[in-house]
């Protein structure tokens, strides 16, 4: 059967780019930029069910600027690939796997093992009738048409889906054209928190401490610096390593996460700045190691740790279906790259907000999880894998004063997907969408935050 073709994009002569940008900048950029093209609508199309064209408009461009426009995009749904090429040859290729999502093909990947499991059923618990939920609440309906709405010459917010739940229950939620209770939204570094939740599992089943230092293969001379950093330094963004994550194609982070098919190795191949514990410095490479730490734990390479988060995690919570996404070693990429609806994400908030307990009473997260992962890191607006408001920083302040109490933390990732928490409200939010900078329309959630605080007292 002949191969069925989207081909999408637009293709820029390089030779003008090169001029624009340097032919050995150029040579640097352009493969990280594919990979983002071909990762970011891979994942959207076959994970997502989203539409390639607006995926690419959305997912890429906003994210790659002019160099989007040198790209060309060819899905290929015979076989789950998707072809990223310059002007001259193919630049990368995401391939998918069900079960498993999309990663991008690099040398040296291993194979992803088939998928044979029954879907996880959504759990009885009330959590949210088959229809979906109106707000009952003016001002939380007014609320949420600004979360929505566009506004001429301001930045675009693409809002997807916004899910209200309070003690327990879904009390309002609604969604952008073609998006649904069911709808798999991508996460970006809302997966950081997910890690956050494998890990407090493994804490509490005694096999893993948060001060026992992470001794990767990669750090074994015993006068290493770099000996000394703990699982707890790698989920609070101490570390100290030398793995900047920056809005630059080349940046540490960025070629881990585009170029090489080991993200872990690579990540652990950075040098140290710095003793760890001294300094916040936001990192996906330090979730990367930790994410492989938990897979070694757990055994069974992608397989394994598949079915310990489906047991121990999304089936206690009644999470229908959740895709996390693998490097080519195998690894859970852990610091992003995690598909679920907007209800399943709210289900995660719901138990941070229990203190790690399931709908069911059982225990998922140590005692005292909750807070331990909310407090701030050197006064930093971050936690243990949450963005907090308990520290000093001019940050925490802002979300403060516009109505977000000092106890709510969240999960969140670029371009605008959060899952807030209010534990002293007994809500939870979540807001999944592809917003531009700078803000990403946080202003428009604390408002929202603010009304349902008061409406639902």
């Amino acid at each position: 059967m002949r191969k069925k073709t989207i081909i999408l994009g637009s293709l820029t002569a390089l030779a003008l780019a090169a001029g624009a940008y340097g032919a050995s900048q150029l040579s640097e950029v352009l493969p990280v930029a594919a990979g983002v093209a071909a990762h970011n609508v891979c994942s959207a199309t076959f994970v997502g069910g989203q539409d390639p064209d607006q995926a690419f408009e959305q997912l890429v461009l906003p994210v790659l600027g002019d160099f989007g426009r040198l790209l060309k995009v060819q899905v290929v749904r015979d076989t789950g690939d998707v072809v990223v090429s310059g002007q001259l040859r193919p630049l990368a290729r995401a391939h998918f796997t069900p079960g498993y999502g999309c990663r991008l093909v690099l040398p040296g990947d291993r194979p992803l093992p088939v998928v044979a499991e029954a879907p996880i059923a959504p759990a009885a618990d009330g959590f949210a009738p088959k229809q979906r939920v109106a707000s009952s609440k003016p001002t939380v309906t007014a609320a949420l048409d600004n979360v929505f709405a566009e506004h001429a010459g301001r930045p675009v917010k693409h809002v997807k889906a916004v899910v209200i739940v309070k003690d327990g229950q879904v009390v309002a939620e609604r969604y952008a054209d073609g998006i649904d209770e069911h709808s798999p939204l991508l996460s970006f570094s809302v997966a950081k928190s997910f890690t956050n939740a494998l890990f407090g599992i493994l804490v509490r089943q005694g096999k893993l401490r948060v001060d026992e230092p992470l001794n990767p293969p990669e750090w074994k001379d015993k006068h290493d610096p770099r000996r000394a950093i703990t699982l707890e330094d790698l989920m609070r963004m101490r570390s100290g390593l030398a793995a900047e994550e920056a809005e630059s194609a080349e940046s540490p982070v960025a070629k881990m996460e585009f170029l090489h098919g080991d993200m872990a190795a690579f990540a652990g191949a950075q040098p140290a700045k710095e003793p760890p514990g001294r300094t916040f410095e936001y990192t996906s490479a330090d979730t990367v190691l930790l994410s492989r730490k938990l897979g070694s734990v757990v055994g069974g390479g992608a397989a394994g740790m598949r079915e310990f988060a489906r047991r121990e995690l999304f089936a206690p919570l009644g999470m229908g279906d959740v895709t996390m996404e693998f490097d080519g070693a195998g690894t859970f990429v852990g610091s992003t790259y995690i598909y679920a609806s907007a209800r399943d994400y709210a289900r995660l908030g719901w138990l941070y907000l229990r203190d790690g307990i399931a709908p069911d009473g059982k225990r998922v997260l140590p005692e005292g999880w909750m807070d331990w992962s909310r407090r701030s890191t050197l006064d930093a607006p971050y936690g243990a894998g949450f963005w907090t408001n308990d520290g000093r920083s001019k940050e925490a302040k802002w979300r403060i004063e516009a109505g977000y109490p000092k106890e709510g933390f969240y999960a969140s990732g670029t371009m605008g997907q959060r899952i807030y928490v209010i534990p002293s409200a007994h809500l939870v939010i979540t807001r999944f969408g592809y917003s531009a900078p700078p803000s990403y329309g946080i202003e428009d959630d604390l408002a929202l935050i603010k009304a349902a605080i008061e409406a639902y007292r």
